[in-house]
């Protein structure tokens, strides 16, 4: 067989060159299609805010336009530091909901492997977590700020319970997942609970875990202005209330707007490293 100047085969590098090739096209096409799909979300939205608040009838002092918004964000005298405040507020709350995000994601990934590898901790706690999720996150609130006193561990935590469920039991489903056969093939080669988890299960699941987590990313936003409402005091959470207190509807809906628009791109980020990700390892990682 020929050879490079390496002594890799010469196929090797054709591939990889090949398994690049694919990978960009698949991120480039994802791209494109998010792209598109921003756009036509966006006039969606605009169509239907329009639509809602003519056939609601509701007053244009309370219920502003996209004109409105334009005009506090972009057009009014104001208008400059109206954005610099919003950025500042929007960075602060991205904080918090990255702190969340992160502690919910990362707990429901330990919690759910350790379901897989000692299977009876799973008919154990899975009912328990379960009756903790259906306790509203507003009557936990007490308890979590009596809990902890570290800013923190309360953003961390508000944030986790809101992600943490959902990734929860799609990791436990996808983990489960996992081909027997290839989980054999690891056992009858001396392969632990643990490597099989790691060589088939984890990459079995990554389909189920990035569902989970394109649909815990908004969660996490919502979670992260919950905590600033009800305990720090900063961020869109907390101005958001602000201005609603203080009839200050322009703001409150230019604050919509911007935590909305956060989120789908949020969205959209996930979906191209899910991409990404999936073009590198296959549909079928862990399977074969």
């Amino acid at each position: 067989m020929a050879t490079t100047t390496t002594g890799a085969p010469a196929g090797t590098e054709v591939h990889e060159n090949r398994s690049n090739a694919s990978v960009a096209s698949a991120v480039g096409k994802r791209i494109g299609i998010s792209v598109l799909t921003l756009v036509i979300s966006a006039v969606v939205l605009v169509i239907a805010w329009y639509a809602l608040l003519r056939i609601l009838a509701i007053d244009e002092f309370v219920g502003k336009r996209p004109l409105d918004v334009y005009q506090w964000l972009f057009a009014d005298d104001k208008a400059a530091a109206n954005r610099s405040d919003m950025w500042g507020w929007l960075k602060v709350t991205l904080t918090d909901s990255i702190t969340g995000f992160l502690a919910g994601v990362v707990g429901a990934i330990v919690v759910a492997s350790l379901f897989t590898v000692i299977r009876p901790l799973e008919f154990v706690f899975m009912p328990l977590a379960m009756m903790l999720r259906s306790v509203p996150l507003v009557a936990m609130a007490p308890i979590i700020g009596m809990t902890f006193h570290s800013e923190l561990l309360r953003a961390a935590t508000i944030g986790g319970v809101v992600v943490f469920f959902p990734v929860l039991v799609n990791a436990a489903i996808g983990l489960r997942s996992a081909s027997p056969q290839a989980i054999d093939v690891i056992r009858v080669n001396g392969g632990t609970k643990w490597t099989a988890l790691r060589l088939v299960a984890v990459p079995t699941a990554l389909p189920n875990l990035f569902a989970a987590i394109r649909i815990s990313v908004p969660g996490a936003v919502i979670g992260a202005m919950l905590y600033e409402w009800l305990f720090s005091g900063t961020g869109l959470g907390s101005e958001i209330f602000r201005a609603n207190a203080n009839v200050q509807y322009n703001k409150l809906w230019s604050i919509v707007v911007v935590v909305t628009f956060t989120s789908i791109l949020l969205y959209t980020v996930v979906s191209i490293v899910e991409t990404l990700v999936l073009a590198k390892w296959g549909p079928n990682a862990g399977r074969r």
